[in-house]
């Protein structure tokens, strides 16, 4: 009988038991050393032999340095230090495994840039092709063996990939792309169905409008997010109207049309359905807790009309804007929120990242936004120069078949307006797809806090028995096998 990990299993006893264990807060860890590491700028075409440097984070605060796990987070489209701050999980669990932790920073992304600042557009072509997530998986991949192959104690480390969003999505990838590689993924609001052939473009806005609706007098405030667009679109029509406009919404330069501002508001709405927590935090913005309870309180009255109505708009998407009053006025001219860039983005959506949005007004809370495939490759193209690849993705990465590749736990919060997208609740031997209620965008990955609710403790507790059992079962099959031992014992015998 192979020797068992009695580490390992004395965990895995205790998880399933279940001992009033969770997962705690974890105030205690360094910020990771910033290092740099040069990466082929293709890793597909051999005759290309230009480099980029790719920045990443390491942390051997709590590693064993024999062969302890490598937790490896898939960085998302941003900068990666808003992922340091915001992965708390990470940190929380790393002491219990005796993990090294690594944040890898995507390319293109925050100081991972191949071509500086420059921006995608038709003259760009060239330059930008090389912003896939193909791309970004193989970066990762030779970057776990940098780090192997550098540090002799890492040879055997089992890696266990973490990812948020769209980093949710390149975990679930690199475990099905690189399983030599990944021991096991954590993919946390992942999307991985969100795409023109297995999501509806409606589904996103009608989930954020549901949102709306579930708190204390949540259809009054659906009611009156409603009529504030026809409002806004009446008042700008008058004259002095746009101006009037930028006097009410505190905008910092004057405006053209009342679209500007609805896009505007739209994108504030979407981004508090996604950071919909139980706590204040400052991931996107600073906000109280529960931000969607507290903007339909200033919307909560019924009736209301005409400049009372923008009044009261105003106020409501200052909860998300301007909590902490220090912004004295709005700039709608751009769309880049916090470190993350919505311009690299949006590039990458017209390529193999196709996820289609509209709205009716009616079903959702928003203006009324068509959806077609035909007028999204026309768009793309005209900013671009590129066509877009629907159904790429799916084809590349599987969509729900991904799951065949095991040891993938999916989570997602039913208040996060992504999980339309995301994975049916399912378990099975290696992959499980955890559905939580009253969760927000990954609330799971974050810092463990009291104010979680009992959905978000369970799925916590399911992840660590998971990466638990992968890491055993790695090491486990990287033992000399018995029958080798036994043989090498004959051979000194004779």
């Amino acid at each position: 009988m192979a020797q068992v990990n009695l580490g390992a299993l004395i965990l895995l006893c205790c998880l399933s038991v279940g001992f009033g264990w969770r997962v705690t807060k974890n105030e205690g860890y360094v910020y990771p050393k910033e290092l740099y590491f040069e990466q082929n700028l293709d890793h597909f075409d051999f005759t290309i032999n230009a480099t980029f440097t790719q920045r990443y984070f390491v942390s051997e605060q709590y590693w064993t340095k024999v062969n302890g796990p490598i937790f490896f987070y898939t960085g998302n489209e941003g900068d990666i230090e808003l992922f340091i701050k915001n992965t708390g999980l990470m940190w929380d669990i790393a002491p219990m495994f005796k993990a090294m932790v690594v944040f890898a920073e995507h390319r293109y992304y925050g100081k991972s840039k191949p071509f500086g600042n420059l921006k995608p557009s038709t003259k760009t072509i060239k330059e930008f092709s090389y912003l896939t997530a193909e791309q970004a998986l193989a970066d990762f991949a030779i970057l776990v063996k940098h780090i192997k192959s550098t540090n002799s104690n890492a040879k055997n480390s089992p890696v266990v990939v973490f990812g948020g969003s769209y980093g949710g999505m390149l975990s679930a990838w690199f475990r099905l792309k690189y399983p030599h590689i990944v021991t096991g993924a954590i993919a946390a609001s992942a999307p991985v169905l969100y795409f023109p052939s297995t999501v509806k473009c409606s589904q996103y806005n009608e989930a954020v409008t549901n949102d709306f609706l579930s708190v204390q007098n949540g259809e009054t405030c659906v009611a009156n997010i409603r009529k504030s667009w026809k409002t806004m679109n009446e008042t700008a029509k008058k004259p002095g109207g746009l101006k009037l406009l930028g006097e009410i919404f505190h905008l910092c330069s004057p405006i053209n049309s009342s679209t500007a501002v609805e896009s505007f508001i739209k994108s504030i709405f979407d981004n508090m359905a996604m950071v919909d927590y139980p706590y204040p935090n400052n991931f996107l913005s600073d906000i109280p807790a529960w931000p969607i309870n507290k903007t339909c309180q200033h919307l909560s009255k019924p009736n209301l009309q005409g400049l009372d109505l923008l009044q009261a708009m105003h106020s409501a998407i200052g909860v998300y804007q301007n909590y902490t009053g220090s912004v004295k006025c709005y700039n709608v001219k751009t769309t880049e929120t916090s470190k993350l860039s919505t311009t690299l983005w949006n590039y990458m959506t017209c390529g193999a990242m196709v996820m289609p949005f509209c709205a009716n007004g009616v079903t959702d809370m928003f203006p009324v936004k068509n959806w077609t495939q035909e007028s999204f490759d026309k768009s793309c193209f005209e900013k671009y120069g590129i066509k877009s690849a629907p159904e790429w993705a799916l084809t590349d990465f599987g969509g729900s078949k991904a799951v065949e590749a095991g040891n993938i736990v999916f989570t997602n919060g039913l208040l996060d307006p992504w999980h339309v997208g995301g994975v049916p609740e399912m378990k099975s031997e290696s992959v499980v797809s955890i559905l939580m209620w009253g969760a927000a965008h990954h609330l799971d990955l974050r810092h463990a806090n009291d104010a979680d609710p009992s959905s978000v403790v369970e799925a916590r507790k399911t992840q660590v028995k998971h990466i638990a059992k992968w890491i055993s079962s790695t090491r486990e099959r990287l033992k000399p096998s018995t029958a080798h031992r036994v043989r090498r014992k004959r051979r000194a015998c004779e």
